[in-house]
């Protein structure tokens, strides 16, 4: 299940997108991983790494990064200092309310995740280290997708990734990604301040 490639296109935004970060999830990541091929990148560079099986810890949980594979996820983004990081993962389909319920932020202390379409859900990667290692004009993001997908939740979560891949900045990132779901990306930037402030996740 683990799968490291770097795609480099020489000057430009760095790139670190990671798969599986907990549990079986890299089972069905790699999947969408495989499919980012070397033209989807037009500069810059993108690392693209899937974990290997690990004990399910939520990220959301401190403990998490004193984890063994916390630890290397956090040696990965102190080696490649990212300005684009990406976290995929995928979910239990029983699972979908818990993530997407609006009182998810009274329960567990972040926003729900917000459905883009076919049960692809987007949001910040953990508290514990977006305003901890990454900067405020990074880009920090969150893909879900629900395990063993079907072929067309697979095929738009690996669409939106290729959008993320081949963004050349935030601003870019913005202009594409509201045109394709404008909705999404308002409330994203809402939730986005009331947890972080001044640490938006687009």
């Amino acid at each position: 299940m683990g799968f490291f490639k770097i795609i480099d296109k020489g000057p430009g935004l760095k790139r670190l997108f990671i798969g599986g970060v907990h549990g079986k999830e890299g089972l069905s990541t790699i999947k969408a991983l495989k499919r980012i091929s070397d033209e989807d990148v037009k500069e810059g560079n993108l690392v693209i790494y899937n974990c290997d099986e690990s004990k399910y810890i939520s990220t959301l949980n401190p403990l998490y990064y004193e984890s063994k594979i916390g630890k290397e996820i956090l040696y990965l983004i102190n080696h490649y200092q990212p300005d684009m990081y990406i976290e995929l993962h995928c979910y239990k389909p029983e699972n979908y309310t818990l993530l997407t319920e609006i009182d998810r932020k009274n329960r567990v202390g972040v926003p729900p995740l917000i459905e883009l379409e076919k049960d692809v859900l987007i949001g910040s990667v953990s508290p514990q280290i977006r305003t901890t290692v990454f900067r405020k004009e990074d880009i920090c993001i969150t893909l879900e997708m629900p395990c063993s997908p079907f072929n067309d939740t697979l095929e738009l979560y690996t669409s939106f990734l290729k959008v993320l891949a081949g963004a050349k900045n935030r601003k870019d990132l913005e202009d594409k990604a509201r045109k394709i779901y404008p909705e999404q990306v308002e409330t994203s930037q809402k939730y986005a301040w009331e947890i972080f402030g001044d640490y938006p996740p687009f």
